[in-house]
């Protein structure tokens, strides 16, 4: 920031860039469950377990290294997955109640 810019108007770019950014992850986490609904719906179908642990640690794992690669910090990439994961679970729980 140059002494000529007013902190004021810099804050509220700021915060203009974070609002959109914060609308486009919104985006993104509803396509992402629209399509994790799907794959509930299949093993509901297909009597498959709600969760799998083997793929979530493998996302896991691929999600730590994107993050060190984003210069974010891994463990909080974790921590999102983590809660992402138990939702959808939870979705998948109630597809296979729903099936039954």
């Amino acid at each position: 920031m140059t002494e000529a810019e007013d902190p004021t108007e810099t804050l509220r770019r700021f915060r203009h860039s974070i609002d959109n950014i914060d609308a486009a992850l919104i985006y993104l986490l509803a396509e992402r469950f629209k399509c994790t609904k799907q794959v509930g719906r299949l093993k509901a179908e297909y009597k498959m377990p709600p969760s799998d642990p083997a793929r979530e640690e493998q996302q896991i794992a691929r999600l730590r290294a994107l993050a060190e690669q984003a210069d974010l910090d891994p463990e909080f990439a974790h921590k999102w997955f983590s809660f992402v994961v138990a939702e959808v679970i939870r979705h998948h729980e109630a597809a296979a109640d729903d099936a039954s």
